[in-house]
């Protein structure tokens, strides 16, 4: 099972955040972090890197009910999503598989509750 499902498009990267951004608030998701890869790389080592950002996607009631089911859960929480420029006009989007990181947890209650969020956030990239 791959940890990722991904998909690339044509568009400007600031495009394609927004259509990811607007496709993860109709399937119930916010934005909880948004991590500038490209930003932290130049000011932390000087290293000029290519557009990549990272999106953690929260959807609340999901997220309520995971940590209801397996308090430490919040380890693994929130779901990332990148969108990374190939190159100019091309970018990919790749979503975490929660399916694949809560294998190793142990819960059944999770598992049902990780299979309904793959299936939002596979729906998310696909849609793109």
């Amino acid at each position: 099972m791959d940890y990722y499902f991904n998909k690339t498009i044509k568009g400007t990267f600031e495009e394609v955040i927004d259509k990811v951004t607007k496709g993860l608030k109709e399937e119930g998701f916010g934005i909880l972090t948004e991590i500038d890869i490209k930003a932290t790389m130049k000011k932390k080592l000087d290293v000029d890197f290519k557009k990549y950002k990272i999106l953690g996607a929260c959807n609340p009631p999901f997220a309520h009910k995971a940590l209801l089911a397996e308090d430490k859960i919040g380890t693994m929480l929130p779901c990332n999503v990148i969108v990374q420029e190939l190159e100019d006009g091309v970018v990919e989007v790749a979503a975490v598989n929660p399916m694949a990181s809560m294998q190793a947890v142990e819960n059944d209650n999770l598992n049902q509750i990780a299979s309904e969020i793959t299936s939002l956030l596979k729906k998310v990239v696909n849609k793109l």
